[in-house]
């Protein structure tokens, strides 16, 4: 009993406690909030929120039902369809990557696998003793290798793309310069044709060569054998930092291999030499990439994302990684053009040897000019004038600078071959030089370098 009426008498205190509430008061404060109109502005913004937000649901579902479902489904996916999913070719959807894939397969069958083979001779070691019947304590020999004959095998290879329909390859001068050697075409479907070497451009490291229809390594070619000739870009306009694909024969022995990277520099000057050091070669506004470019490449093109050639692979730099450079392809297209019209590549030609003006020059001849071309004698005393050139027909010489080609002025960024390049065989120029401390014009006409 006393249990249960001390909870009783809590209970009832509790009850005691509650608050008191004055209903008057609260009415008078709720109507004076319904009377605030920031309180209805707000109420309707609510609504207005709310009818908007059940229209753009409905709309979604109503105009977007296979991306809703797609949604849907990517958290149930069947296990039975994807057992039952056949095997298919990869596709990227990233563009970038699809664009690299797209390019190496179109141009994939244009570029072309160069084989380099000659007759080499052979030798027998033979024991013999070098101090002949001398007695005692001479009688030993050592080995000595006689040359017994000679043997047709591979030296080289290198790479190409072919630049017609009747089967013209552009590649590098360096890899077919041996006149004594046979060059043998292989094209990505494995098939082997012989070729011919066309020209060699008396200028820049490029050549080109044709497939030979008749010859008997081309067994089942007809004459009026086509093949799939690359595109040709623009290499005017190549920006440092876009994307550079550059394809090849690596180390001569893996075809079409493909690299990617960008470009890394433009106009630069570089000095290359082949493997043998036999041929060596001053080049001018190459690109630079780090593409990786591998022995075997020389001669492979240098693509842009679209596909289109805008370099020939030509020289990598000893001692770094990914530094390789390419010929421009605009350098190369009046090589195309010349040799599909008359079987040779020629240039227009001043005939001197010279050094671009630079600081360093300015201050070793002492020079009152920061720019020009300077004429001089060659490293090994070669002379400064070739003989019978148009430059010695105008009067030029020694320790005269060239200034400006038809107004237009040599730089270290514009020099004296790359001006004279935009002219043509027989175009007369006019010089303006600086002899003895004194500007002066002479007039010129252009003569023919050809290989």
């Amino acid at each position: 009993m006393l249990k249960l009426r001390s909870e009783f008498l809590a209970r009832s205190e509790f009850m005691y406690n509650l608050p008191q509430f004055n209903f008057i008061e609260i009415k008078n404060k709720t109507l004076k909030i319904l009377q605030n109109r920031k309180f209805w502005d707000a109420l309707l913004l609510i609504v207005l929120i709310c009818i908007a937000g059940f229209y753009a649901n409905m709309a979604v579902w109503k105009y977007f039902p296979s991306q809703t479902q797609a949604f849907l489904q990517y958290f149930k996916m069947p296990e039975s369809k994807i057992a039952s999913q056949p095997a298919k070719v990869y596709t990227s959807d990233v563009s970038y990557e699809q664009a690299i894939i797209d390019a190496a397969r179109n141009v994939s069958p244009s570029v072309v696998s160069i084989v380099i083979s000659k007759n080499l001779p052979t030798y027998e070691e033979q024991w013999v003793n070098p101090f002949g019947d001398l007695g005692p304590g001479f009688d030993f020999q050592i080995p000595q290798y006689v040359q017994k004959g000679t043997q047709y095998q591979e030296v080289g290879a290198g790479s190409g793309f072919i630049v017609s329909a009747d089967g013209l390859v552009l590649t590098n001068k360096h890899v077919v310069s041996d006149n004594k050697a046979d060059y043998t075409v292989l094209t990505n479907d494995g098939q082997k044709y012989s070729a011919k070497v066309l020209a060699l451009d008396p200028v820049q490291d490029l050549a080109l060569i044709k497939i030979q229809a008749s010859s008997s390594a081309t067994a089942g070619l007809s004459a009026n054998a086509t093949f799939k000739p690359v595109i040709l870009g623009d290499s005017s306009g190549i920006q440092i930092g876009q994307t550079a694909i550059a394809i090849g024969n690596a180390l001569g022995q893996f075809s079409n291999t493909v690299s990617v990277g960008v470009v890394s520099g433009l106009q630069r000057t570089i000095s290359a030499s082949d493997q043998s050091g036999k041929f060596s070669e001053t080049l001018e506004n190459i690109i630079q990439t780090d593409a990786a470019i591998n022995a075997g490449n020389s001669g492979g093109p240098l693509l842009n994302l679209k596909g289109e050639v805008i370099g020939i692979n030509v020289a990598m730099a000893e001692g770094a990684e990914a530094i390789g450079f390419a010929i421009p392809i605009n350098m190369a297209k009046r090589d195309i053009e010349q040799v599909a019209k008359t079987n040779k590549i020629v240039y227009p030609f001043l005939g001197v040897r010279y050094a671009l003006v630079d600081d360093q020059i300015k201050q070793k001849y002492n020079l009152s000019v920061d720019y020009g071309a300077l004429v001089l004698k060659g490293s090994n005393s070669e002379p400064a004038i070739i003989a019978g050139s148009p430059a010695q027909k105008a009067g030029i010489k020694e320790k005269d600078v060239i200034l400006e080609i038809n107004g237009e002025k040599i730089t270290t960024g514009n020099s004296l071959a790359t001006m004279t390049q935009k002219y043509n065989v027989g175009d007369k120029i006019t010089l303006h030089i600086l002899r003895d401390g004194k500007e002066q014009d002479i007039d010129a006409t252009l003569g023919e370098r050809s290989s």
